[in-house]
């Protein structure tokens, strides 16, 4: 699954993804708790890496986080630059983020790295950390499961990961793991997210 697939994959269905998980209203209580009280501990730029239609890098950035979204999909940034004017968006690739070495404090990966091929995940996560400061903050969520197992997904190919084996990637990569979670939702596919720093 290249970067072209899934660009074009959600740029199909932007209009409707967005209608139907657009919103910070449409995620779970958990996540906004948690994802609010990660950043609330970083001091300097955030990005939210994959930020789709923008919820959740406004989200933080009403809560005083300097923050900026990048996506893949031109359409999700023009969607999120109008629903959200006075925040920083624009479109990049995950494999390759428009970002000097160690210059950020903060990246949140919310579900931003489930449609990697799993060959190509650990590279994405020496990306992040790249653009890291040392000690800067890592947050991912993803769907918890057999590690690279695929699974269905409404919009493009995506995969599961274990947390343990999502941690070893995110050791190996350049990361200290801080803490876990993993929780089964009713109704919903098994969560999970891990809180890093880079080393």
């Amino acid at each position: 699954m290249t970067d072209s697939h899934v660009q074009q994959a959600y740029a199909e269905r932007a209009s409707e993804y967005t209608a139907i998980l657009g919103t910070v209203d449409d995620m779970h209580e958990l996540d906004r708790k948690r994802i609010g009280q990660w950043a609330q501990q970083i001091r300097g730029r955030i990005i939210d890496a994959g930020c789709g239609p923008g919820h959740w890098t406004d989200f933080l950035h009403q809560r005083g986080a300097d923050i900026s979204g990048v996506d893949l999909v031109p359409e999700f940034i023009e969607s999120a630059r109008l629903r959200f004017p006075d925040v920083s968006f624009r479109v990049s690739s995950l494999r390759t983020l428009d970002e000097a070495d160690g210059s950020l404090s903060g990246v949140l990966a919310w579900y931003s790295l489930i449609h990697l091929p799993p060959a190509e995940l650990p590279s994405v996560l020496s990306e992040l950390a790249r653009v890291l400061s040392p000690q800067g903050h890592l947050l991912v969520g993803f769907f918890d499961g057999d590690p690279a197992e695929p699974l269905d997904h409404a919009v493009a190919p995506a995969y599961h990961w274990s947390v343990e084996q999502m941690s070893s990637l995110l050791q190996d990569a350049g990361f200290e793991v801080i803490d876990t979670e993993a929780r089964q939702n009713s109704g919903s596919r098994p969560h999970a997210a891990i809180s890093a720093i880079a080393r």
